[in-house]
């Protein structure tokens, strides 16, 4: 009995040690005093401070300024105080989208080598600046945007039908810094110069805006394709992707002059009055409208995949190589499989592209092949796809071209001007299609 109590008494003692030994021991008197009376700042703002900082018994580290937004930290500033004495420097106010004006917390964490700290914290009104007006920089020219509303701006002038720039403000106070408000990942955000692509339907007088709080802007093209809203690629590309049918009539609004565009007749027939009729058969494609050779890619989907050449003949065929393009060699597709095209299903199982010799196809000389995809992988070669045609032939390795490319027989050049389809049917099984090229 007399051994137990001995060792919990040996237990207890040494617990008590332990714990005294993880007690935490403030080393030090730190002294902080801020001489500046913050007590308003605009976002973008950055605040001066000076401080007087002492310690007499331990060695100071950092003083921290510290911006809060409710219990948020927004932005920190550390010094490094290697002596007693007056320290100044600046923290930054963020500018962000849709923050209204409200109150917020300027800290300031003033800590020795052993830890010990002294904290000091102010309330500062915020809000957001009230800018006389602003600038639309382009590389034409600068463009004053006045003040027409709290927080908007617009300018009018006569523009052409797309206008690159950014917006920059003026400073409104001596803390205030310059924004700049430009493009990036799919927005408009401050802190880029990046430039924002306005458009108009038609160039002339029109009105360019931009709202300093909620970043709205404009003007925009505004496109629906077969009733659905396109979105913005890039400055060139909007797409949609939508279910079809064979034989839809598709309203297209927001291209003013689409009368002028290559309109590709292995999907779509020009109803002449705004709207087209789709040919292909029904699925899910994605479209895209190139403002560039102002036309539409049309490729397959499966989901939220481009679709693929499957078992049973169906999905897509895709054409890679040299000698053609959409809508025009211009846009030639080479071997750049992001510039695949893809061939129209007409029919089930039955693949269709139509070209122009001297136009979308080089007239004497063409290199490309099938794939099953929109890129390497799966291709037709001469052991699954056949030719009938006594007009292009189809590569076996040893006859002037590889394996399922395709070259025009006996180097015999197209007709410039003429119109050519060349159809793959796969009807047969995917291990027998035919190509057809049908002159007209």
């Amino acid at each position: 009995m007399k051994r137990n109590i001995l060792f919990f008494s040996v237990l207890f003692a040494l617990v008590g040690f332990i714990a005294c030994e993880d007690e935490e021991t403030v080393v030090g008197d730190p002294q902080l005093i801020v001489e500046n009376n913050i007590t308003a700042a605009h976002f973008g703002d950055s605040i001066s401070f000076t401080t007087m900082v002492a310690d007499d018994e331990v060695p100071l580290s950092t003083l921290k300024a510290q911006l809060f937004f409710g219990d948020e930290m927004v932005e920190e500033t550390v010094i490094r105080t290697k002596t007693n004495g007056e320290y100044s420097g600046k923290i930054y106010v963020p500018f962000y989208k849709d923050i209204p004006n409200g109150t917020g917390r300027l800290k300031f964490v003033l800590q020795n080598i052993e830890f010990a700290i002294e904290e000091q914290s102010f309330e500062i009104a915020l809000s957001r600046p009230d800018y006389p007006w602003i600038t639309l920089v382009t590389a034409d020219g600068d463009y004053k945007m006045e003040k027409v509303d709290e927080y908007r701006y617009a300018v009018t002038a006569s523009f052409p039908q797309k206008v690159k720039g950014y917006i920059q403000t003026p400073t409104i106070t001596d803390a205030g810094n310059e924004m700049t408000f430009g493009w990036a990942s799919g927005e408009i955000k401050e802190g880029t110069d990046a430039e924002i692509t306005f458009s108009s339907y038609v160039a002339g007088e029109y009105e360019i805006i931009f709202n300093t709080l909620t970043y709205a802007a404009g003007p925009f093209i505004s496109l629906e394709f077969a009733g659905e809203s396109m979105v913005m690629v890039n400055d060139d590309n909007f797409k949609v992707e939508a279910d079809l049918d064979q034989e839809q009539i598709i309203e297209i609004d927001g291209i003013a002059n689409l009368d002028e565009w290559w309109i590709d007749e292995n999907y779509f027939v020009d109803n002449g009055d705004g709207t087209l009729t789709f040919k292909a058969i029904g699925g899910k494609y994605r479209v895209i409208a190139n403002f560039i050779h102002e036309y539409f890619v049309v490729e397959a989907m499966n989901g939220n995949d481009l679709a693929t050449l499957q078992q049973d003949g169906s999905g897509a065929l895709w054409i890679i190589g040299d000698g053609i393009g959409k809508p025009s060699l211009d846009n030639q597709v080479g071997w750049n499989t992001d510039k695949a095209l893809c061939m129209a299903q007409v029919s089930p199982m039955v693949y269709e592209v139509t070209v122009v010799a001297g136009e979308s196809i080089d007239a004497g000389y063409i290199n490309f092949k099938f794939f099953h995809q929109k890129g390497w992988g799966g291709e037709y070669t001469n052991e699954a796809l056949s030719s009938d045609s006594n007009i292009v032939f189809v590569g076996n390795g040893e006859n002037g071209r590889d394996p399922g490319n395709l070259g025009l027989v006996n180097e015999e050049p197209l007709i410039e001007g003429n119109k050519y389809t060349f159809r793959v049917d796969i009807t047969g099984g995917i291990n027998a299609a035919v190509l057809s090229v049908i002159q007209e």
